[in-house]
């Protein structure tokens, strides 16, 4: 892809015994029914007393945990809540791959390349004799894959679980566990509970997940196949969870999903009544993204839409893939709109909302892809210059549609996505913003290391020298110049002195809406001489207690072998 612009027997669902909101924020209780969990063969064991003798400590909930999250912004919420709740019941998770005891790693099948990677790692950790647990999309829409079924998993909407799961395969055990969540009306459900620990990777920014799964079938898409059919957050869960993120420091919420125009209509809701429910919380120098919708939904708000993108609190930045120019490819791709309803879309924002972005996605070399419909997808780029432009080279997704058809040779295919590339790169977008002053949100630190990231109100990347007190901010900038991809900017005197002032955010690390009293620091990112006691810091009070019983019991039975004086 080209980026341009910014073996064990399979669990059956248990139903969950955490359902209310102060039982979700405890410890998960374990209910794996012991039957389901496979037995481990002798060359198992063998591989078991290996990692055994890797590992840190065999006390449950103390020992380190590495997670590796592939894909989209979707599955990287369900990585921080899986990171959050093995911290909250007392895991230290680290970002030192090599040394952690058990790696979680969490799968993106959407292109080849991210799923080849997610298999390389696992053959990585086997040969390194590491504790696997494999999350996301890969194994849920696999799960009959000889090579993972080995492998614990967690399924993406069992993601609540995943305490139970890691307790397990540190024993040696392998435990997988898919499954729907249901609402009380036996609906599908948008997935775990909101309330779940977290450890957000930025502490800056909430992705907040509205819903899963979609309503379209995409011939080339493999995460219908992982996420399945749409299931809705209702609006109150989620705009309590926005709440809650505003109070622990938050400045930004990505609102993500499959598709966010389709949002609700597996609820009796419209993705309108929640856009404007969370706007009313969004609190001053705070901001909110909207994250990807296809044409087919947003074409029944576009009114409600630009309204929302035009308020002072929301970008105006819409992610809208295409895919292709041609309707000729968007029928045989089923993607239900056309090329005009697309560009109806983007005329009617560009209108109703000042300076909107639109982003948007190609797909070069689909099987069906004539010569003359490639060359409408490269008209629609000229045509709409737009600054953020995914471009895709076409992946056969196995057990999809477009896997079966007729492939175009793989060098045409690389040879249109340069194509692209180039028409891409032939124009700037940014240039007439030079001498402009703008207010900007100031939310993550550049590659460089030097400067800061900040974003205007059309989510245009916007960097400046790293100043004290900066991050998080909400200031006036002066625009000096731009590049393709950024805008260069100096802090307006004053600016940052008279900003608004809002929560701290959580340090980097800490656990939101971790239980009993402050968030635990669980971030571990190098091993020290203290990593003991670390470690052990994190443990839960009744852990401490049985070692300790335990150690009296020994001492107990010493004490009745030895001879009589």
């Amino acid at each position: 892809m080209a980026r341009c612009g910014s073996g064990g027997q399979e669990v059956d669902d248990i139903e969950d015994l955490l359902n209310n909101g102060d039982a979700v924020r405890s410890p998960p209780k374990r209910h794996i029914l012991p039957k389901k969990i496979a037995p481990r063969s002798k060359g198992e064991q063998k591989e078991h007393a290996a990692r055994s003798n890797n590992s840190s400590s065999n006390i449950p909930g103390v020992q380190s945990i590495y997670v590796k999250t592939w894909g989209c912004s979707h599955n990287n919420s369900d990585g921080e809540y899986m990171a959050g709740q093995l911290a909250a019941y007392g895991y230290s998770m680290t970002d030192d791959a090599m040394n952690a005891d058990l790696w979680l790693l969490n799968s993106c099948t959407v292109k080849g390349p991210s799923e080849d990677s997610f298999r390389n790692a696992i053959a990585s950790g086997q040969q390194l004799n590491k504790h696997l647990v494999i999350a996301g999309c890969v194994p849920q829409g696999h799960r009959d894959d000889s090579a993972l079924r080995p492998i614990s998993a967690v399924g993406v909407q069992q993601i609540d679980r995943v305490v139970e799961v890691v307790e397990e395969t540190l024993k040696g055990h392998t435990v997988r566990l898919f499954g729907t969540k249901k609402n009380e009306d036996g609906q599908k459900s948008g997935g775990a509970s909101l309330d779940l620990p977290k450890i957000r990777k930025n502490p800056l920014i909430e992705i907040l997940a509205v819903n899963t799964g979609c309503l379209n079938q995409c011939t080339y898409c493999k995460t219908k196949h992982a996420r399945g059919e749409l299931g809705s957050y209702p609006p109150e869960q989620l705009v309590a969870r926005a709440k809650q993120a505003f109070e622990e420091g938050v400045r930004e919420i990505w609102l993500t999903s499959e598709d966010l125009g389709a949002y609700g209509h597996d609820i009796g809701v419209r993705i309108p009544e929640l856009l404007w429910q969370l706007v009313d919380v969004i609190p001053e120098g705070a901001m909110m993204r909207l994250g990807m919708t296809n044409p087919p939904y947003i074409l029944e708000h576009m009114e409600e839409i630009a309204k929302v993108l035009d308020h002072p609190r929301v970008y105006s930045f819409l992610h809208v893939p295409v895919q292709a120019g041609s309707d000729a490819v968007l029928e045989a791709m089923k993607r239900e709109y056309t090329r005009a309803d697309f560009e109806h879309v983007v005329d009617f924002l560009k209108e109703k909302v000042p300076r909107v972005t639109i982003a948007t996605d190609l797909i070069c070399g689909f099987p069906t892809e004539t010569e003359e419909d490639f060359k409408q997808s490269i008209e629609l780029v000229e045509k709409y210059k737009f600054p953020s432009l995914f471009i895709n080279q076409f992946y056969p997704r196995p057990g999809t549609p477009a896997a079966r058809m007729k492939r175009i040779p793989t060098q045409d295919v690389k040879n249109r996505s340069r194509a692209v590339s180039k028409v891409f790169q032939s124009y700037r977008t940014y240039d007439h913003q030079v001498g402009e002053r703008q207010w900007v949100l100031v939310t993550e630190i550049a590659h460089d290391k030097e400067h800061l990231v900040a974003h205007n109100k059309s989510y245009d990347q916007v960097l400046l020298e790293d100043v004290d007190g900066l991050m998080g901010k909400y200031v006036e900038v002066d625009i000096t110049s731009a590049g393709k991809h950024y805008l260069m900017a100096t802090l307006v005197p004053g600016s940052l002195e008279n900003a608004v002032r809002l929560p701290q955010p959580l340090a980097k690390g800490t656990v939101s809406g971790a239980p009993d009293g402050p968030p635990p620091l669980a971030l571990h990112h190098s091993p020290s001489s203290s990593s003991w006691s670390s470690r052990w810091s994190h443990c839960y009070i009744p852990s401490v207690i049985l070692v300790l019983f335990l150690a009296i019991i020994i001492r107990c039975a010493q004490l009745v072998q030895l001879p009589e004086r």
